[in-house]
């Protein structure tokens, strides 16, 4: 979405410009998560009768040239269940079995017309999370509408969702063997937003939570996904851990027009967190010399083996450098 300028590369602002349609959304973070999410997406939209949003990163996650493990016909076959595409097909237009569909309403009806479908996204997380067991038995990939990873007894949280899960997950590793409680929470199931399966994520021990957005909502109270962490946590942390304070929480913001994020910037947002007065709301990837907002980074701070090879192509516009390049990786 254009904003001081047009960038065609990938970020969430296009994403969160739809959270008003009513349409459920569903994140992956790799392309390994793309394929399997799109086989959930598509099983639960036909039993749910809502329409889904599956969204990852562009460029970052879209043109990624990877290896993955390839759904077959039986598997798909096994996710979907004929009677929900013959209900499907029967609420088709048809000129021989005619309904009314797009009308005016008034006053009279609206509000409770419009009331009418919270039953329907009542049930959605439960449907997906049905159909994330059900592909789990067939492949052995296990999703769940928010999985959590990181130590068992972490007192530090990240919050995000996206491509930028993988750099932070890298961290976490670095962190948690040497001896850091520290821990991230994968959205997957954007909207609904289910409050429990949340907060039944997040370990009790946890203190302090730094939600992360690839977004910004210029004169918002934080972006959209800070929100709704802020309310889920108020509406329903002290029925789960009655006995403990609520955590404190933070946001930050990265990888606007497909910043660079990285393994230590993710650091930098756990050692910010260690902080007694933490930045409210931060930026991370860049250098703020205006409202001064980023946080410092360590750029030695490296989570890559020493036998990985780097290797840097150079080449002119339209003389194939970058199809060679791709059939190389390949």
């Amino acid at each position: 979405v254009a904003t001081h300028a047009l960038s065609i590369f990938g970020d969430h602002s296009d994403v969160m410009s739809c959270r008003g349609t009513g349409w459920a959304m569903l994140a992956a973070n790799s392309v390994q998560e793309i394929h399997d999410l799109a086989m959930v997406s598509h099983a639960a939209t036909l039993e749910a009768r809502v329409p889904f949003l599956h969204f990852f990163d562009g460029f970052r996650s879209s043109h990624e040239v990877n290896k993955i493990e390839v759904l077959n016909a039986d598997d798909i076959r096994e996710m979907i269940d004929e009677k929900y595409i013959a209900e499907f097909r029967s609420r088709a237009m048809n000129p021989n079995d005619p309904v009314i569909r797009g009308t005016a309403q008034n006053p009279d009806v609206f509000f409770q017309a419009r009331e009418a479908c919270n039953p329907f996204y009542d049930a959605v997380p439960e449907i997906v999370q049905e159909y994330m067991d059900r592909y789990a038995k067939l492949t052995g990939r296990q999703y769940h509408l928010f999985d959590y990873v990181g130590a068992p007894d972490a007192e530090r949280v990240m919050i995000m969702m996206g491509s930028g899960v993988g750099a932070s997950e890298e961290a976490i590793d670095r962190l948690v063997a040497q001896g850091e409680k520290v821990g991230l929470v994968k959205v997957r199931l954007y909207r609904p937003f289910a409050v429990d399966a949340f907060l039944k994520a997040l370990p009790p021990t946890v203190k302090s939570i730094a939600v992360m957005a690839r977004t910004k909502e210029p004169g918002a109270t934080g972006e959209p996904l800070y929100q709704d962490v802020i309310t889920a946590l108020v509406e329903g942390w002290s029925q789960v851990n009655p006995s403990q304070a609520m955590p404190r929480v933070i946001g930050g913001r990265f990888g606007l027009s497909s910043k660079e994020y990285t393994p230590a910037m993710a650091a930098s947002v756990f050692e910010e967190l260690k902080s007694e007065s933490p930045k409210r709301h931060f930026t991370v990837g860049i250098v703020d010399d205006v409202t001064r907002l980023s946080l410092k980074w360590d750029a030695e701070f490296s989570t890559e083996p020493d036998d990985v090879t780097r290797a840097v192509f150079y080449g002119l516009g339209s003389d194939g450098t970058v199809g060679a390049s791709k059939n190389s990786v390949k």
